[in-house]
């Protein structure tokens, strides 16, 4: 005789238990899902440094938050670190790549780090071997690795340049190696992801990221 044969009501109590279980899982899944797009979109994302283009402030791989609360209730600041989508790149117009942008992650769509250096309304000038003017001083910027040293061609927007309303002049502080307004224009608030607020990887480099003083007053 088989005396291990569970009876029908213990049966069907196994199945009870599993699929509560089942449930249980799901729901815990789907609530965990919820928050993780909700801080991604609302609050802040990570992000990391795939080039050298803000040496030395930022080194490759450095891993760092991008907050995306403040700019709800001011506006980019001379000297901030953003994170965007340069205007010369088309952006993926489809549901999917919304989303992506949105929560940054899964998303086609190439972000730039830099930092702002013009603000709406600022006449700036890129002077080779120089610096940066801005409304004709020229800017301290202790945390560049080094000036501009190469040619402003016609191609090239180095001023003097009027900075259209709702737009920014970005640049790396990298400044011969770095792909920015000077390039590919202004950038419009429109195209902004957030702010760079903190490095937490690696664990050496750890810390906010802080905005500069300038010797030049805002408008």
């Amino acid at each position: 005789m088989n005396t291990n044969k569970k009876a029908p009501d213990e049966i069907k109590f196994d199945k009870d238990k599993i699929k509560a279980f089942i449930k249980e899982s799901v729901e815990t899944i789907v609530i965990v899902l919820v928050l993780v797009i909700a801080i991604r979109s609302l609050l802040g994302e990570p992000r990391w440094i795939p080039t050298s283009s803000m040496e030395p402030t930022l080194q490759i791989k450095d891993n760092l938050i991008v907050e995306k609360v403040s700019y709800r209730f001011s506006k980019p600041q001379r000297g901030d670190i953003l994170v965007f989508y340069p205007p010369n790149h088309e952006l993926d117009p489809t549901l999917l790549g919304k989303f992506g942008r949105m929560i940054g992650f899964f998303s086609k769509d190439e972000a730039y780090i830099k930092r702002v250096i013009g603000l709406p309304g600022d006449l700036i000038e890129v002077a080779p071997n120089e610096g940066v003017y801005i409304n004709g001083t020229l800017v301290n910027e202790p945390y560049v690795k080094e000036v501009f040293n190469g040619t402003c061609d016609v191609f090239m927007i180095c001023g003097p340049y009027k900075i259209p309303q709702g737009n920014y002049y970005m640049m790396g502080d990298n400044r011969n190696d770095s792909t920015d307004s000077r390039y590919w224009g202004t950038l419009p608030e429109k195209r902004i992801v957030g702010k760079a607020f903190v490095k937490f990887w690696p664990p050496t480099r750890m810390g906010l990221i802080k905005r500069p003083e300038y010797n030049i007053k805002d408008k």
